[in-house]
């Protein structure tokens, strides 16, 4: 019985999960460990807490599993990044038959990351800014923002998470990012 329960409730949030994992996956972490192995590790711990899902009924179990996959993701970290054995940092990478000290990584982003200070603080000065701001939005609209935007779930996904249609999802992802942009022209700096 509990087998089934749990079976059901994965595969029916998998896809959602392996799109978390690749999200928040580690670029040197990935070297060692996939997103499919976050997920199946994330599944097994699960499984070892089922009062964990069967409790707080009003939490959509998405969420309760997010949660469970960033733990798992936390753990997977301090084991393979932070431990005193093999330091994954100073890992070697090879490609066919060739050494290379340097990984083959996204260096097209490299050139992304070179700003100036001046660039860096404001940058920095409009993320506060966002923050504050994101503060004070209602926890419904701050819940629907990051399904969408952080999460990627499409707005299905994020009316079967919360429970709710739709068409409603819809209703309040347009509603919260309308409150986003009115408080982010009170801002000068934002203003069209």
């Amino acid at each position: 019985m509990q087998d089934e329960w749990a079976q059901t409730l994965f595969s029916r949030h998998r896809a959602q999960l392996l799109v978390l994992a690749q999200h928040h996956l580690n670029p040197v972490l990935a070297r060692r460990v996939t997103a499919e192995d976050v997920v199946q590790e994330t599944f097994l711990a699960a499984c070892k807490r089922p009062q964990y899902f069967l409790t707080h009924t009003d939490v959509p179990e998405f969420f309760k599993l997010r949660t469970v996959l960033f733990q798992t993701l936390a753990g997977l970290q301090r084991k393979h990044l932070e431990s005193q054995k093999r330091d994954a940092y100073k890992e070697i990478y090879v490609a066919d038959g060739t050494t290379m000290s340097v990984p083959q990584l996204n260096w097209d982003k490299f050139a992304d990351g070179i700003t100036g200070p001046l660039s860096r603080l404001a940058r920095q000065d409009r993320q506060a800014h966002l923050l504050q701001i994101l503060e004070t939005l209602p926890e419904n609209d701050r819940q629907i923002l990051q399904m969408r935007h952080f999460d990627n779930l499409s707005n299905t996904q994020c009316a079967e998470a919360l429970h709710i249609a739709p068409k409603a999802a819809s209703i309040r992802y347009v509603r919260a990012l309308t409150r986003l942009k009115n408080k982010l022209e009170e801002i000068t700096e934002f203003r069209p």
